[in-house]
């Protein structure tokens, strides 16, 4: 729908305007995608200062109820969840867009579950275990600038982590930097805490320092990065760019930091950090998720004694702590010598198949390398939602780059591939089919041309 269409607008000051587009979205007179009338022309129209027009759109942005897009303008948001991690529902594809860890490398509990045994953790306790905060410390503290005045929280992830440490810092419609192409759960932790996302590009060598500087030119109050293998990307921050980016930060210490080293122990970087050692609120975040599996559900986070507070005040325990239960079990998976022998062997194999993968891929002609993480970013010479649909019709279901894009973009030309489970016989038929998918979109496109 044409925002300069004659909708039937009405209200003086802000709360009536934005009331009345909200009818007009309610009743679907404006649907998702339909782009609003300019703030000068609303304005215009209804005989109000530019400012009450801007705090209308403001509200119905804070409800969740439009987006703001820059130069696109302002549209009815669009309801449809964020594209999730994990298995492709009543599928009977081969599903190479899982982003799962291969279950056959997740360490079996068993054993450690038989010697957990401990006396009852009670209400008003300590929500970390005591042990597990010993054991924590060392594993936090090894590349981390400020590790000496550091305080540890635990919780249930990551992704509960980074939206609990995100909720005691902004507010409604605050500004956050987050890489692009982004991991699937930041994308979907912005929407539903109706931040506005600020999208930093990322390259080979992780988060670009110019992405940075223009989106704290912009006045986010928060960064989240990915210091090593990226999601979907599978970038990790060299040395020399973590410093460029603690630089581009010095001047802005009292901007929330926060580094999801998802990977960590099967990562096969070095970590570098960019938290500076003044940098006054920062909090970095690992979780046991993809060396001990999915439903190990606890992620450490160790970060500076004010956000360890407030976030300590969104773990009522009792309420929304983590297990003791779990804490204990995850300390004595990760101080068995088995385990970690194991861990190590995971993350071979996974560096291995994912550089296999990348040499059969170049072979057929598409080049590719293996960057860090449990997925492939492959690159392809033509859009990648027509090759994954030729994927489709050759049995396989793949990501295409355009779930991970923040704001509008063009169509993506890349896949996210998850292959480290397929077997040498699998890996070539997948290869040889993205190949010849790409042919075939090649060929589609020179005939569209010669027509």
């Amino acid at each position: 729908m044409d925002g300069d269409m004659d909708l039937e607008i009405s209200g003086r000051s802000a709360s009536e305007i934005a009331e009345s587009l909200r009818a007009l979205v309610e009743r679907g007179s404006l649907r998702p995608g339909d782009a609003l009338p300019p703030v000068r022309a609303l304005a215009e129209r209804l005989g109000v200062n530019r400012n009450t027009a801007v705090a209308a759109y403001r509200q119905l942005t804070q409800a969740g109820v439009v987006v703001t897009r820059g130069r696109g303008g302002t549209r009815v948001a669009d309801p449809a969840p964020v594209a999730q991690e994990g298995f492709a529902v009543d599928s009977v594809l081969r599903d190479v867009g899982t982003g799962n860890p291969d279950p056959d490398l997740i360490p079996d509990p068993s054993r450690a579950l038989a010697g957990m045994a401990g006396r009852p953790v009670l209400y008003g306790e300590p929500v970390i275990d005591p042990a597990l905060e010993r054991w924590a410390r060392e594993w936090m503290r090894e590349g981390l600038a400020p590790a000496e005045s550091m305080r540890l929280t635990v919780t249930s992830g990551a992704a509960d982590a980074v939206e609990r440490l995100l909720a005691q810092a902004l507010t409604r419609d605050d500004a956050v930097a987050l890489e692009d192409p982004c991991f699937l759960t930041s994308i979907h932790t912005a929407r539903i805490g109706g931040y506005r996302p600020v999208p930093v590009a990322v390259d080979d060598e992780g988060m670009t320092v110019a992405g940075l500087r223009a989106a704290l030119e912009q006045g986010v109050r928060a960064v989240v990065c990915t210091p090593r293998a990226q999601n979907p990307t599978g970038a990790s921050l060299s040395a020399r760019r973590a410093a460029e980016l603690r630089e581009a930060l010095r001047d802005h210490p009292y901007v929330l930091v926060i580094e999801d080293d998802h990977f960590s122990m099967l990562s096969r970087k070095p970590f570098h950090s960019l938290i500076g050692p003044d940098h006054r609120r920062w909090a970095l975040v690992r979780s046991v998720s993809k060396f001990l599996g999915p439903d190990m559900c606890l992620a450490v986070t160790a970060s500076d004694r004010e956000t360890a507070d407030r976030l300590a005040m969104r773990l009522t325990p009792g309420t929304t702590w983590v297990s003791h239960l779990l804490q204990r079990l995850t300390l004595a998976l990760v101080t068995d010598p088995q385990v970690t022998e194991a861990i190590e062997a995971a993350a071979a194999r996974y560096a291995d198949r994912n550089d296999a993968f990348a040499r059969r891929l170049t072979a057929h002609g598409i080049p590719a390398r293996a960057g860090d993480g449990l997925n492939l970013w492959v690159a392809l010479p033509v859009a990648a939602r027509d090759v994954s649909d030729q994927l489709m019709r050759r049995g396989w279901l793949a990501r295409t780059g355009d779930e991970f894009v923040l704001g509008e973009a063009p169509s993506s030309k890349r896949l996210r591939l998850t292959v480290h489970d397929l077997d040498a016989a699998g890996a070539e038929q997948l290869a040889g089919d993205v190949a010849a998918a790409v042919r075939a979109v090649q060929g589609r496109v020179m005939a569209a041309e010669v027509a």
